[in-house]
Formats: C-alpha cells, sequence, structure tokens
C-alpha cells in the first residue's frame, strides 16, 4: 500500500462525499482515512454509506468530542504507519485543497527527492482565492513571523496540504507535538527539518471553503502567535526524534534499499 490521504471532519456533511469521490477519481491508487470527531451533523453515517462504493480504499475512524485537527492528525499518522503506507497526505474535507494537486505533492516525494511536500500559497504560481483582506494579513503575516522567530526555510509554515514520507512519521517523536491548531502545522515542518529531512514547497491555488463554516478561531490564531515562540524556545531542550528501536531500523534498512533500487 502506497498512498493514504488523511481527511480529518468535524461537521463536513455536505462537502465529504464531494471531497471522496474527486480523490478516488483520480485513479491513482490513493485511500483515504476519514477522522471524525463525533460530528453531530452525521458526516460519519455520509462516510459509512460510502464504504460499498469504495471497498478497500476508503476508511473511518471516529472519536469521542471534538478534540482538534493536530490529535487527529496524530491519529492519522499512527494508523497509516501500522499499516504500512509509503506516502501520508495531509488534506482539508472543504475543497479548498484541489485533489488534482495531490499528484503533484506525490511527485515531488517519489521523484523530486523530497522527504516533506507542502502545497504551498506563498511560492511563485501560488495564490489564495476568495480571502477577506483580513485573513491574508494574519496568513501572510503569519507565515513571515514564524520564518524570523524559527529560521525555518518553509514559506507557508501554516499550510495544511502536505505529503510526508513514512520514514520521516516514523522518526518524529508524534507524542511531543502538542500544539492542535496553526501551530501544529508549524510544529510538524519544524520538526521535520530539524532533523534533517529535505522540505520542498510546491504552489497551489488555495481556495476558501464554500459550503459550510470556518474552523478559524481567535483561540487558534493565538495559538499560532504564542506557539511560535515556545517551538522555537523549547527547540534548545525537546528532542523531536523518536526513541529508534530496531523495528525502526529495519524500516530504514528496507527504506534506503528501495530508494537506491528506484535510483539505477
Amino acid at each position: 500500500m502506497e498512498k493514504l490521504v488523511i481527511i480529518p471532519t468535524y461537521n463536513e456533511k455536505e462537502n465529504v462525499a464531494g471531497i471522496l469521490d474527486a480523490v478516488f477519481a483520480l485513479h491513482q491508487g490513493y485511500h483515504v482515512l476519514v477522522i471524525d470527531d463525533s460530528s453531530p451533523d452525521g458526516t460519519a453515517a455520509v462516510v459509512k454509506d460510502l464504504f460499498a462504493k469504495y471497498p478497500g480504499q476508503l476508511f473511518l475512524e471516529e472519536r469521542k468530542g471534538k478534540q482538534g485537527l493536530g490529535t487527529a492528525y496524530i491519529h492519522g499518522f499512527r494508523w497509516a504507519i501500522e499499516k504500512r503506507y509509503d506516502y501520508i497526505f495531509e488534506m482539508d474535507a472543504d475543497f479548498s485543497h484541489n485533489p488534482n494537486d495531490l499528484e503533484r505533492l506525490y511527485e515531488a516525494c517519489k521523484y523530486q527527492g523530497a522527504d516533506v511536500s507542502i502545497g504551498s500559497r506563498y511560492v511563485p504560481g501560488g495564490k489564495i482565492e476568495n480571502w477577506p483582506l483580513d485573513r491574508h494579513i494574519y496568513s501572510k503575516g503569519g507565515a513571515i513571523y514564524t520564518r524570523l522567530i524559527t529560521w525555518m526555510p518553509v514559506k507557508d509554515p501554516t499550510a495544511g496540504f502536505v505529503c510526508y514520507k513514512r520514514n520521516v512519521l516514523e522518526h518524529i517523536n508524534l507524542d511531543g507535538i502538542k500544539f492542535v491548531g496553526y501551530a501544529f502545522q508549524i510544529e510538524m515542518k519544524f520538526a521535520s527539518w530539524k532533523l534533517g529531512f529535505k522540505i520542498k514547497e510546491v504552489p497551489i491555488v488555495f481556495v476558501d471553503r464554500k459550503i459550510g463554516v470556518s474552523k478559524m478561531s481567535k483561540g487558534i490564531l493565538k495559538e499560532g502567535v504564542l506557539g511560535v515562540l515556545k517551538i522555537q524556545w523549547y527547540s534548545m531542550f525537546k528532542n523531536y526524534r523518536r526513541q529508534v528501536d530496531a523495528t525502526v531500523i529495519k524500516h530504514d534498512a528496507a527504506y534506503t534499499n528501495d530508494t537506491a533500487a528506484q535510483s539505477k
């Protein structure tokens, strides 16, 4: 099994069937894991109704209560590692991320030497559509602020459209990733960078959601501002690397051999 797209959901009943159909319509071998936090609108039921249409390709993990984006992805990462997927994607359910761009992120990791590829709004060719001016200011200002504080060479550190090689996630101490909102996205990229993995930004067009309600809040923005400071401060004392055991060493050896074989 090679490619898994993780889609966290909370009250995405109006979007989830469409985004799943769009991913599977690519016919590129993607599997999808939806992680639903007990959406009161019945999002999980919509996903279950599609199991028969996409047998062996669509999976659902239901969690009690609204636990946050970061914990949903960590849950998905662990699931993906256990199932031995090689490329693990983060993606929103609301079509702000174009499913057609999945292949570009995949190719950056598969063929262009990246360990982490980011669907970026702030590299040449990337842009945002349908956002009000204040969100542009918050997002762009936050990206610049993050680079100044962390020195991380990523122009869109809060991007939520990402592809990780399994090797990256196996080496990150996922228990040490504590943030749940925008700062979660920053901390994952920061941990990858600190561990020496190659990050590549791929330009995308980010389109604001047309259906449903944005999950943005003042609390998430505050976490982003303070979280960046904490990430940089804790990095002086914190080891982002997971304790390497014999299993990971064996996985790394297999990964190295596979990579060598592909390069011949």
